[in-house]
């Protein structure tokens, strides 16, 4: 078993997450997965990383919730003891909200919420796992192509996904003695269910952010979950504190 690779990613069980789990299921890399709610989905993630060959293990946490993070750590070591291991080696904070807040309507509880996911869960989950990584790790947390380039209605989003690829930066500065890097994959609009599926199910809004991409396109969680797992692969290993952006070249 010492040559098995573990990944924990939070947000696993759709989307960008699912993508991620199973793009690393075809490496070989097992995966602890997180949902919040959707079980379901959680198990169709599940029974798709096993027949890509790399079994995997879902545990219910809401990453808002940063008190909760001491025990999940516990459910994390006993996890990892029923694959044979005491360490992982990878970790991707993936799960996120949206938000389609103006200057004019956000509010404070909106606000509040949004830190609550995209940093402090960021920052206090991963002080929580990082002993529990192998040196030599990978970080990656999850921004967006919001944090580069403004949009209308997402004054609250972009600004604290910006703030997640500053806090990226420090990561990579205080885990460097460990050899653990981390690093910022950036997606453009993806055709998820996020934001209540806006880019995959209105027609209007996908035809308006491909006539604003290179690719002439939007985006698909299976363009992004690669991307991750070759951020995390030793390929990448001298790659630290950087931010990539998975967009099809978006406004540039």
């Amino acid at each position: 078993m010492s040559d098995l690779k573990i990944a924990i990613v939070t947000g696993g069980s759709r989307g960008i997450g699912r993508s991620t789990v199973l793009e690393l299921a075809k490496r070989g890399v097992r995966s602890i997965f997180t949902y919040r709610a959707n079980r379901a989905e959680a198990e169709t993630t599940l029974a798709l990383a096993a027949e890509a060959g790399a079994p995997g293990v879902a545990l219910e946490l809401d990453v808002a919730e940063a008190a909760t993070f001491e025990g999940f750590a516990g459910q994390v070591r006993s996890a990892l003891a029923e694959m044979g291991a005491e360490r992982f080696d990878y970790l991707v904070n993936n799960a996120g909200t949206s938000s389609a807040a103006s200057l004019a309507s956000i509010t404070v509880a909106e606000m509040d919420a949004l830190y609550a996911v995209h940093f402090k869960g960021v920052l206090f989950l991963t002080q929580a796992l990082a002993p529990l990584m192998n040196d030599g790790g990978r970080i990656v947390n999850i921004s967006s192509g919001l944090a580069r380039f403004a949009s209308p209605g997402r004054i609250g989003y972009g600004p604290i996904k910006a703030a997640v690829e500053s806090l990226t930066r420090y990561m990579a500065l205080e885990l460097g003695p460990r050899r653990i890097t981390a690093n910022v994959v950036a997606p453009g609009p993806i055709a998820t269910d996020f934001s209540g599926g806006l880019v995959r199910d209105n027609p209007e809004v996908n035809k308006r952010i491909a006539e604003h991409t290179a690719l002439g396109r939007a985006g698909l969680p299976e363009d992004v979950g690669p991307v991750i797992a070759a951020v995390l692969s030793d390929g990448f290993g001298w790659v630290n504190a950087q931010r990539i952006e998975v967009a099809g070249g978006m406004q540039i």
